[in-house]
């Protein structure tokens, strides 16, 4: 059969030549809008003439532009992350391949008469063809990359017809198999833009800073037919001729902490064209690292998708702008455009506002790693067929988006493999622009890139990385020769950056600060990016109406990955997840804590360009809970980089000398922003930090306790009524609490389920999630109430044996508990071991990770109590205001809160595990009026849910979730952290709760309040 122009190795044809996009005078139509629209579910012929003016479209529907056209009615989405939606058999797709017709008529104004004019096209996915007023303009390539087609000759005046054909699925799908939503259409702007005779075609802007002397260097060199002239004017620059290098002694760098753009004007006698730019300069010094204006960053970034719930990849500037503005109030202050150049309005924000950029080349041939017995085969990346195509890509992706200052690195694309088109790419972009460094992760042994990026590497991987201990491994690489010696591997003088790491699927991640350690600790290890940004759950209604965001599988899918595309830091609605918050104070740039000597905090400016006088130190002194006085510190005097004392404010230094039994004390303070900037408003917390001044004694009262008596079948305890079967507590004092029992379980998290952890099937396969109790004995004697419980699934034979021993002074009731398993617990298979390979890991450290995620754990160690439903107010006095686990616990602070139990809840999009409070010292529960009140002789944790675990977890999404007539109430004695094993590392050894024995004392207070 003939070839079509859609499965074709090369880029397409009729497009001219890339270049940036300026901001020009010369005239433009925004052809943007409703046009008309026609939608096959196959492949529709080529000969129906849809294309010339006088076709009849009368009875086409309407679509707007830009869109996508599975968002508005036609097909449907689709989620993959690896595997291809079509069969593998490059450069083919097959016919039922969905297609979209599409029609614009415009006028064309008197005055572009004989004007030269270009049509640009910001993005199509994934393949277009183009006519004007029936002539073939070409056909492009390229979803996310623009495109502009030269319309002088076809131009007609008064009235045009633009006609575009656009296909799903193209040679081009082979190069675009990115993690996120499978979706087409001309999904980014169009506009018609008039070239003027003696116009500006092109610019390229170099703009260097001196760090050592302060100079600034700028040379634009441009395409013009006709002479250029350039005007700085707050350089004192005034019509001077463009191309020839200018000098000035000092200049003010661009920075992401400082974004200063200083505004030229380039001008001929037909155009002038505005370009904002900043002085920076980037390099990788002779040690390996990267430092832009002579100083070593750290990218504290993210992963961005474009994404927006109701629009996918089509976003208005508003939303951009909410990104980056979010970004920036986190303390981001990087961003990976994953997995392609995003909308060039996203890139000026980012010059703006502040951002590091790394930009992706539009690339991912991902779904042939695992399509064959022999990994990669058949891969374009090493297809010399394939080449021209690859070139394209770089050469629009680098010409668009040249003069951005926040663009630091270009990146080739990602989880492409290797081979000698990427080397291309590589030497290409080099000969183009060598005044920025290149990343590509899948560059393993760092042969054609600059710097080292690696995926979901452990902290301990990263530390040895740090150290410069990684090793070429012939085993694993037989084209490099090497001695065996770190030295000789060029990777180990090469900056290091997580390319992707902490994956924020669901509740998580975990391990942040244990990052951001290493970081601190290794200077060339400088950061990375988190995946992802934002949740990619789609708005979408069930049969019942119920609004949901929904993910891979909702949309009637034949294949799909589930809600792997909701793991971001940010929920789909543009919520702040837990996890967003648990990474702005990670990596916020100024650190408080506990000083050198009594009397005194230690500040650390972890800036890289600014001082403190941005902002202001506040400081609340509060006793357990209750703010006893507030107030504002002198800011400390610390450039980037230096660290100081701050002397406590003096009512705390008088507070802390009081007698500690009069309760907690602890000290608040908080960097904040003096000023509002473009990002946030004045008082903007920055950072904070806090200092445990006293703290209390915990020694019980030796008070005599009540005997118990039993009448009628219950046994009485002080305020407490027990049935004398069971031993369960029945109610305290009338109050209607009612358990406990022993619970090991928790709706798995994502992370729960990952494939470098598989907890979840642990706990399943012990029937965690299942257990009954047979209670062993009750037996009351003089000073309370001892109760045995045996805990452990049907079919099982582990399981775990609990002591209750109830004890009462009259007034409340005191239960201590010890827990031990018993039975034959098993480890996890040895299958794991076959699944962490790791072709840079020394044996032994492979080894040491595998009996750490073979080993047994749990996910809890507490107690469940049922409450009824109008129950739902909260108190408590430990970590807040928001949930916590062992390894993200870095945003919450010890303080008194309030919250209903609905308000306790974190919607994550696929329920699972969430709300747990950490270190609470009390809590109390109400219904408004009475009230029980729960305090741990160690600290504890605490939920509470209208609803039961196994409906939490059996819930696909938050609108299956309907509440309980009761509150189900967990106090634990410990819970597992959370990891980030759903694509990367799972819960680290110290914050595992392994199985084991357990003991704690709680005591409970009923309060009557009418």
């Amino acid at each position: 059969m003939p070839a079509r122009y859609f499965e074709d190795f090369a880029p397409g044809f009729g497009r001219i030549a890339p270049r940036a996009v300026l901001d020009s005078d010369a005239p433009w139509i925004d052809l943007n809008g409703q046009w008309a629209f026609r939608f096959s579910p196959t492949l529709r012929a080529e000969s129906d003439g849809f294309q010339v003016p006088e076709f009849d479209d009368g009875s086409w529907d309407a679509l707007s532009v830009p869109s996508h056209w599975q968002l508005r009615g036609y097909g449907r989405p689709v989620y993959l992350n690896i595997a291809y939606p079509i069969p593998l058999d490059p450069p083919f797709v097959p016919e039922e391949n969905e297609t979209g017709d599409y029609r614009r008529v415009f006028d064309l104004p008197d005055s572009w008469q004989g004007v030269p004019t270009v049509v640009r096209f910001e993005g199509v996915d994934s393949c277009a063809r183009v006519w004007l007023n029936g002539t073939e303009l070409g056909v492009t390539y390229g979803s996310r990359l623009a495109a502009e087609f030269d319309v002088t000759a076809a131009l007609r005046p008064g009235r045009n017809v633009l006609a575009v054909r656009v296909h799903q699925f193209s040679a081009g799908t082979y190069l675009e198999d990115q993690d996120t939503w499978r979706l087409s259409g001309i999904f980014r702007d169009v506009a018609l833009l008039a070239r003027p005779v003696g116009g500006i075609r092109d610019a390229f802007v170099h703009a260097d800073y001196d760090h050592a002397t302060g100079e600034g260097r700028l040379r634009v060199d441009v395409d013009a037919d006709a002479p250029v002239r350039i005007s700085i004017p707050a350089l004192g620059v005034h019509d001077q001729s463009a191309g020839t290098e200018l000098r000035f002694p000092a200049v003010r760098p661009w920075s992401a902490e400082d974004p200063h753009l200083y505004e030229a004007q380039l001008a001929t006698g037909s155009e002038r064209v505005r370009i904002r730019f900043g002085f920076r300069t980037i390099a990788i010094d002779e040690s390996g690292v990267l430092r832009v204006n002579g100083r070593r960053v750290v990218l504290r970034g993210v992963n961005r998708h474009e994404f927006d719930p109701d629009h996918g990849r089509t976003l208005s500037r508003e939303a951009m702008r909410r990104d980056v503005e979010l970004m920036k109030r986190h303390n981001i202050n990087a961003v990976r455009t994953s997995h392609y150049p995003p909308h060039p309005a996203f890139l000026d924000l980012c010059d703006e506002l502040g951002l590091y950029v790394t930009l992706e080349c539009d690339l991912e041939t991902h779904g042939f790693e695992w399509s064959h017995a022999t990994m990669w085969e058949r891969n374009p990346s090493d297809d010399p067929r394939w080449q021209a195509a690859y070139l394209d890509r770089i050469e629009r992706t680098v010409e668009r988006d040249k003069n951005h200052p926040s663009i630091i690195l270009w990146s080739l694309g990602n989880e492409a493999g290797d081979g000698q088109n990427l080397r291309a790419m590589a030497g290409w972009l080099r000969r183009r622009d060598p005044s920025r460094p290149i990343h590509y992760e899948a560059d393993r042994l760092g042969e054609y890139t600059d710097v080292l990026g690696q995926m979901y590497r452990p902290p301990a991987a990263v530390a040895r990385i740090g150290r410069g201990q990684l090793l070429p491994r012939e085993t694993h690489y037989p084209a490099r020769a090497g001695s065996g010696d770190p030295a000789d591997d060029p990777r180990n003088r090469m900056p290091f950056l997580l390319t992707e790491f902490a994956h924020a699927m669901g509740n998580g991640p975990g391990g942040l600060a244990e990052y951001a350690r290493i970081f601190d600790e290794y200077p060339r290890v400088q950061g990375g990016w988190i995946w992802e940004w934002m949740d990619q759950g789609l708005r979408t209604r069930d049969a019942q109406g119920r609004e949901f965001f929904g993910y891979g599988g909702d949309f009637g899918e034949d294949l799909h990955d589930g809600n792997f595309i909701c793991d971001g830091l940010v929920f789909p609605d543009g919520t702040p997840s837990p996890g967003l918050l648990e990474y702005a104070k990670v990596i916020a740039p100024v650190r408080i804590g506990a000083g050198p000597e009594p009397g005194m905090l230690s500040v650390e400016n972890r800036y890289e360009v600014l001082d403190l006088s941005h902002l202001r130190f506040t400081w609340s002194l509060a006793r357990e809970g209750v703010e006893l006085a507030a107030g504002t510190l002198p800011t400390p005097q610390l450039a980037a980089g230096e660290h100081g004392p701050l002397s406590l404010p003096p009512p705390a230094r008088q507070a802390a000398d009081d007698d500690g039994d009069r309760g907690e004390l602890w000290l608040t303070v908080q960097a904040e922003l003096a000023k509002p900037t473009d990002w946030a408003p004045d008082g903007h917390v920055i950072a904070w930090g806090q200092l445990q001044l006293t703290a209390p004694r915990h020694d019980r009262a030796d008070d005599t306790p009540v005997a118990p008596h039993t009448a009628d079948r219950i046994i009485t305890l002080g305020p407490g009524r027990f049935d004398h079967a069971t031993g369960s507590l029945l109610d305290l004092d009338g109050l209607p609490l009612q358990g406990p029992t022993l619970g090991l379980w928790r709706a798995p998290t994502d992370n729960d389920r990952g494939w470098s952890q598989r907890d979840a099937a642990y706990w399943k396969d012990r029937g965690l999630d299942r257990l009954r109790h047979r209670t062993v004995s009750v037996a009351p004697d003089a000073h309370g109430l001892t109760i045995v419980v045996r805990s452990a699934a049907a079919a099982v034979a582990c399981g775990f044996l609990t002591t209750y021993r109830w004890t009462s002074d009259g007034t409340g009731l005191r239960l201590h508990v010890h827990t031990e398993p018993v039975g034959h617990w098993p480890e996890r298979g040895d299958d794991f071991a076959d699944t962490m390979v790791d072709p840079d890991l020394p044996p032994e450290e492979h080894r040491e990770m595998v009996r750490r995620n073979t080993s047994r754990s749990l996910a809890r160690i507490g107690l469940d109590w049922q409450l009824p439903a109008d129950w739902s107010q909260v108190e408590w006095f430990g970590a807040g205001p928001g949930e916590a686990y062992p390894d993200s616990r870095q945003a919450v602070r010890v303080g008194r809160f309030r919250a209903t139990v609905d308000q306790l809840q974190t919607p994550y999009v696929r329920p699972q595990e969430n709300g747990n409070r950490m270190d609470v010292r009390w809590a109390q529960i109400s219904d408004g009026s009475d009230a029980i009140h729960v305090r741990g002789e160690e600290l504890f944790h605490f939920s509470a849910r209208p609803w039961t675990d196994r409906q939490l977890a059996a819930a696909g999404h938050q609108s299956e979730l309907n509440p309980d007539p009761l509150v189900h109430l967990h106090t634990d004695h410990a819970v597992q952290g959370l990891g980030s094993a759903a694509c990367g590392p799972g819960v680290l050894p110290q914050h595992r709760l392994e199985l084991g024995t357990a003991d704690f004392t709680l005591n409970l207070t009923p309060f009557h309040r009418s």
